[in-house]
């Protein structure tokens, strides 16, 4: 019997993905909120940077788990919307707005970076700077 192994993210690299992604908000003075999850769209790291919103806090959490449960970046579904309004129904995707993107390891995605409190393009912005610290798109 084979037993098949998988990349995960860790508690550091969730942490890592937080501060990155902070640094970039407070260099461009964005009050967001970061939230980062796991494969199955736990919730492992939050941070609300000041004067973020408190339903940035809920919104960054939902752009990170359809990143996550997705295997797609949130754009993807928003897009999808676009040309079938139906898909809103999709059990699951729960926040189909720009600013969540799919954490990918090894050829495996392992989780997401939600980014809410500014325009959806910035919020993805400072979410992809967040991946710079793992050196991954």
């Amino acid at each position: 019997m084979t037993i098949s192994t998988r990349p995960y993210l860790t508690e550091a690299q969730a942490q890592d993905i937080l501060d990155a992604a902070a640094v970039e908000a407070r260099r461009m003075k964005w009050p967001v909120t970061v939230a980062v999850v796991d494969d199955g769209g736990h919730l492992l790291a939050l941070k609300r940077l000041d004067g973020a919103s408190p339903a940035s806090a809920h919104i960054a959490v939902g752009k990170a788990r359809t990143a996550a449960l997705g295997r797609h970046d949130s754009k993807f579904y928003e897009d999808m919307l676009a040309n079938r309004p139906a898909f809103i129904s999709a059990p699951g995707l729960e926040c189909l707005l720009e600013g969540g993107v799919a954490i990918l390891l090894v050829g495996s995605c392992v989780g997401g970076v939600g980014v809410s409190g500014v325009k959806s393009h910035e919020d993805a912005r400072v979410a992809l700077s967040g991946l710079e610290a793992l050196h991954v798109g």
